[in-house]
């Protein structure tokens, strides 16, 4: 059993151990953009959390003796339905946190509240942890965002959608970049366009009969430019959720443009697999390739080994 594989089981088993407590708190303290009534309250029926009204963010920051000053915003996955928030939420959170990474996790409005109103969130919480950086002990030019399936299409709109923040703007947040400095895609969905859509994600997002061009702008493949920031992606070739050929588009469209990527595609793992150790290789094997690639890029520090 490799080091990192031995490792995840240990950490999965035992949780994180001396990891600081996570902090919430609201992303729009004053308000959201777009806030309306919803027919139902918020509920959480075994991790998945449904009809968000109200968005936060989970923040859990690494001991200062361990910290990188690396911090990465994760959207979990459901199809803009719902939110996996256990497995591609608070374990991925809990994991950055013992590599000495920032894991933030977004729960984002979802299902009632469609496009643009996800991305404004995402964007929101990156600006957030931009804003927050000094606070925090985070780089502020070290920021990600990592995103499984539909929240991995809402983090491939977040690195293909951005803006360098209004100097006007009265919320001092509304000033700071939401540009974010790598992303990590989790067998995400990228195209609306395609037969190889996640259709449900996108009639949750744009609705049944969205505008055409609408559609195109949030096919992601075809946003990517040479400002897209470099990109790492997770895929499984037997996915029955979410076909391999979203990450593949995306990868090809990053190479195209010479944007930095790199993508691993395991033969077995179907969708969902998530930090689920018992689940199979994909599961165990990603959480050591993302943490390299981090560290050839120079997000945590020298890489072993180089």
């Amino acid at each position: 059993m490799g080091r990192h594989v031995l490792w995840l089981v240990v950490f999965l088993a035992l949780g994180a151990g001396s990891a600081s407590a996570a902090k919430v708190m609201l992303l729009w303290p004053d308000g959201a953009p777009g806030d309306k009534e919803l027919p139902v309250a918020e509920s959480n029926e075994g991790g998945h959390v449904q009809h968000v009204r109200a968005p936060t963010l989970t923040v859990y920051l690494p001991p200062k003796d361990q910290a990188t000053g690396a911090a990465v915003v994760i959207c979990p996955g459901g199809a803009y339905w719902l939110l996996a928030m256990d497995h591609e939420g608070h374990q991925i959170a809990q994991w950055f946190q013992s590599i000495g990474v920032a894991g933030v996790i977004l729960k984002y409005r979802h299902r009632y509240f469609q496009h643009p109103i996800p991305m404004w969130d995402a964007q929101r919480a990156i600006r957030t942890v931009r804003y927050r950086a000094k606070e925090w002990g985070i780089d502020p030019q070290r920021i990600g965002v990592m995103g499984f399936s539909a929240g991995g299409h809402l983090a491939s709109t977040a690195v293909t959608h951005f803006d360098a923040g209004r100097a006007d703007a009265d919320d001092p947040i509304d000033r700071v970049s939401c540009r974010p400095d790598f992303a990590i895609l989790m067998y995400p969905v990228i195209t609306f366009t395609k037969d190889t859509m996640h259709r449900g994600s996108r009639d949750n997002l744009l609705g049944k009969n969205p505008d055409p061009e609408l559609v195109q702008a949030l096919s992601n493949e075809l946003q990517v430019t040479p400002k897209t920031p470099p990109v790492f992606l997770v895929h499984s070739s037997d996915d029955g959720g979410v076909p391999v050929q979203n990450s593949i588009d995306f990868y090809l469209a990053c190479i195209k443009a010479g944007v930095p990527a790199e993508m691993h595609i395991y033969e077995k793992g179907g969708h969902g697999f998530g930090m689920r150790a018992n689940s199979c290789v994909a599961a165990r094997d990603w959480p050591g390739r993302c943490e390299q690639w981090l560290r050839q890029r120079g997000l945590l520090g020298p890489a072993k080994g180089d």
